[in-house]
């Protein structure tokens, strides 16, 4: 593919419909919301079903559930049913009924007199931990900062992803002033955190949180060097705190499963497509 680097932009944008104007999932993006063909969403015995996919932004609410469950919630069991994003599930109108902006994660909580749709990854942790008064402070300063660590990771994780991630690994032409206009903003965000993890166990000091849980996915598989191979790029180990608190979380069990939920790639022992019961993880 010709370097475009040079591209000047038409006075009306159109989409090219033959290749999705390029990248990675070009076959299934196009400018347009709503269902793209009809398929019912499958449906399991416990009141939380959840429809999503072992991405960062999926890890972030099968960590929060596995810790729930681990914290002795047990009402907080559930069906974990994966929605293939690279073969376009999200686009199907089951999907596309729980969440109008087919992304994942989405999650339908059944336990009340009538289905709520829950979609956008923050405000599915966010329904989580007040329904269990778990993992999220109840009120004052300590809600407050954990509530400004959730939304900054909603903020610049799109830098990472859709940014730095995207021309890195998967687009089609390597533009450098993307990459490292991209790298740069990825490693201010590092720097910010590890400036902030100096005096500080978790992101809201001695508690963790679903602030945690939300950045870990992102941050804290960057810095273990597991996400889009850039760790020696980023120079990633630089970020001492940064790396102990992400090798920290990374230890614990819940996490360690939540992060197997609706995996379909890698080593087949890091993989569990769908994810109905504890015992699911012993085969």
């Amino acid at each position: 593919m010709p370097d475009d680097t040079g591209y000047v932009p038409p006075k009306v944008w159109t989409w090219d419909a033959e290749n999705g104007n390029g990248g990675k999932f070009a076959s299934i993006n196009r400018p347009t919301a709503g269902a793209q063909f009809e398929k019912a969403l499958p449906v399991g015995v416990h009141p939380l079903q959840l429809y999503s996919l072992a991405t960062p932004n999926g890890q972030k609410v099968t960590i929060l559930l596995e810790e729930l469950l681990a914290a002795g919630h047990a009402g907080a069991e559930y069906d974990a049913w994966p929605i293939n994003i690279s073969t376009g599930d999200q686009f199907g109108s089951g999907f596309v009924a729980i969440n109008p902006n087919s992304k994942i994660p989405a999650l339908v909580d059944r336990s009340g007199a009538a289905p709520v749709r829950v979609f956008e990854s923050a405000s599915v942790l966010v329904h989580l931990a007040e329904k269990f008064d778990a993992f999220l402070p109840r009120h004052g300063t300590a809600r407050t900062e954990c509530f400004n660590w959730l939304f900054w990771q909603i903020g610049v994780a799109p830098y990472l992803g859709g940014g730095f991630g995207h021309f890195y690994a998967y687009a089609p032409v390597k533009i450098r002033y993307a990459i490292d206009r991209f790298a740069m903003e990825v490693k201010r965000e590092l720097d910010v955190l590890d400036q902030h993890l100096a005096d500080h166990e978790y992101l809201l000091g001695a508690d963790y949180s679903i602030a945690d849980m939300a950045v870990w996915p992102w941050y804290g598989q960057l810095a273990l060097g597991r996400l889009y191979q850039a760790g020696e790029f980023l120079q990633v180990q630089s970020y001492e705190n940064v790396v102990r608190w992400a090798m920290q979380i990374d230890a614990r069990p819940a996490v360690q499963r939540g992060v197997k939920v609706n995996c379909l790639w890698g080593d087949p022992a890091g993989q569990l497509p769908e994810r109905h019961a504890a015992s699911d993880f012993e085969r």
